[in-house]
């Protein structure tokens, strides 16, 4: 039960913003999850690890270390009030730093990201003529990004430096709204959109012929599949990807939410919300994917294929084919920059949260000192001929050994090292018809940690074993393993620095019962 005067939380809420209800809480938290990786990760990973087999891993990992997970964000952020960083340093001083690495990762993400949403919204238009022609392969990594050859290269690609910058003045304009009027409102309103045109697209998609092939490649079972670990790797792997967990998007939500809101339901709804829309993708996805399979006359297999190829290459291919393709791909890129946007919001959301936090900033403060590196950064990397290599290794290495690195490390952290479970799981039930007791101790402390090392140490030997994409060492070297290793530095390194207003860290106190006081 907390004991803190209410005029003391909500003088703390309008200084760093709130939403206005759980239910915008629970919109936005959906347009955090559902990102980039619902629509063009999930339909092929389901597809190679088992088809309808691997809804039994995906449901497994969802309940195990998913949402348990989804829930040791929410308790952090909910019960501490504050941006990663706060929250950890409140928490514990000696663990700010993790805090800190989850807002490095953030970063990293977000300087990337931002080049994928400027590709979508350029497709989106060249949709409408079906610009690529005959040839989605050549006009994609051809006309449109001009790729050379593999290294860092400063010749801009006007086509995409445009975009990428409206895209930056856009992002920067809903955060500079705050959390209710900008993150709050953009969610509310787009994730119904979001809802109703992919679902137009899905429904689409059905009715091209070859729809049904195309859902047989997905559905049909194999269950060999289920004694693979690798099986149980991708789906423990796809779950942390999609989620937005481990990387402090939903630590710094939940601190937006009012103190006597029941996180334990509305992470469930977030939760299935996210599966449920894979699904929806999967669907739509492998519809449209026996259509072109069919036009070509080759198998399902022979043109499945996952991320920047599925959007960019596979589907211009199959809106060419297909009876009122620009329509189809209209939706199918308007979808992409939706879900990209939403999701963009709160990954930048957490960078500004934890310097707000930090250094004491206005929220109009803190924006422009972190958004206007990040965009300069962007355009730099990624608007020109080079821009595509560094993405994919930024992208690879950055998810693979720094989300789920530090969300391994977060949990054996919490749960052995300070021991805090029982007290996080006792706030979580506090007015909640959900009792959050030791089945989630058990999860968050050894099932999540035992599922997560088994993705890493898969994906590690992979890649030690295998350079990644065949990319130059040197390149691997700084925007791969350098990158990873760089924002765990950068974490604990940011962690020495004082806060501007030491008091902010003693605003909550905890005492034995682990209620506030």
């Amino acid at each position: 039960m907390s004991t803190t005067p209410e005029g003391v939380q909500d003088g703390a809420a309008a200084k760093r913003g709130a939403f206005s209800s759980r239910q915008v809480f629970i919109f936005a938290a959906i347009g955090s999850a559902v990102g980039l990786g619902n629509i063009w990760r999930f339909p092929y990973v389901a597809y190679e690890n088992g088809g309808g087999a691997f809804v039994i891993p995906y449901i497994v990992a969802l309940l195990t270390a998913g949402i348990p997970f989804l829930f040791l964000d929410y308790a952090l952020g909910h019960r501490y009030r504050g941006s990663a960083p706060l929250s950890f340093a409140r928490l514990r001083k000696g663990t700010e730093g993790l805090g800190w690495w989850q807002v490095g990762i953030c970063f990293m993400i977000a300087v990337y990201y931002a080049a994928v949403m400027a590709w979508a919204v350029r497709y989106a238009m060249f949709s409408v003529t079906e610009a690529w022609g005959d040839d989605p392969e050549g006009f994609f990594f051809g006309k449109f990004l001009q790729v050379g050859d593999p290294g860092v290269d400063a010749t801009p690609v006007w086509g995409v430096l445009i975009p990428l910058l409206l895209v930056w003045i856009a992002i920067v304009a809903v955060l500079l709204l705050g959390v209710q009027k900008g993150i709050g409102r953009t969610a509310f309103f787009f994730i119904p959109v979001l809802v109703v045109v992919f679902g137009i697209l899905v429904v689409r998609s059905l009715f091209l012929p070859g729809a049904g092939e195309g859902l047989d490649a997905l559905f049909t079972p194999n269950w060999g599949a289920l004694t693979d670990a690798t099986v149980w790797a991708a789906a423990y792997g796809q779950i942390f990807f999609s989620l937005s967990i481990g990387f402090g998007i939903m630590i710094t939500y939940s601190s937006y939410v009012h103190k006597h809101t029941d996180m334990p339901g509305s992470g469930l709804v977030v939760g299935f919300a996210n599966s449920g829309f894979e699904l929806l993708a999967g669907i739509g996805v492998f519809a449209a994917l026996g259509f072109m399979a069919q036009a070509s006359g080759v198998a399902v297999g022979d043109v499945a294929t996952s991320g920047v190829g599925l959007a960019f290459v596979a589907f211009p291919a199959i809106i060419s084919e297909a009876p009122a393709g620009a329509l189809l791909g209209v939706l199918f890129f308007v979808s992409l920059v939706i879900a990209g946007f939403t999701s963009m919001v709160s990954i930048v959301e957490v960078v500004i949260s934890g310097v707000r936090d930090k250094f004491d900033m206005t929220r109009k403060g803190a924006t422009i000192a972190v958004t206007v590196p990040m965009a300069l950064l962007s355009l730099v990397f990624f608007s020109t001929t080079s821009g595509l290599y560094v993405l994919d290794i930024l992208d690879h290495f950055i998810n693979q050994f720094g989300i789920l690195l530090v969300a391994v490390i977060s949990m054996l952290v919490l749960s052995w090292g300070l021991r805090v479970l029982p007290a996080l799981g006792d706030h979580l039930s506090d007015g909640s018809s959900i009792t959050v007791g030791a089945w989630w101790r058990i999860l968050v402390s050894i099932v999540a940690p035992i599922g997560l090392i088994l993705v890493l140490g898969l994906s590690f030997w992979e890649d030690v074993k295998t350079p990644y994409g065949g990319n130059p060492g040197w390149m691997l070297a700084v925007f791969g393993w350098g990158a990873a290793g760089a924002v765990i530095v950068f974490g604990f390194l940011a962690a020495r620095a004082k806060w501007r207003d030491p008091e902010i860290l003693s605003e909550v106190h905890i005492n034995k019962k682990g209620a506030e006081s």
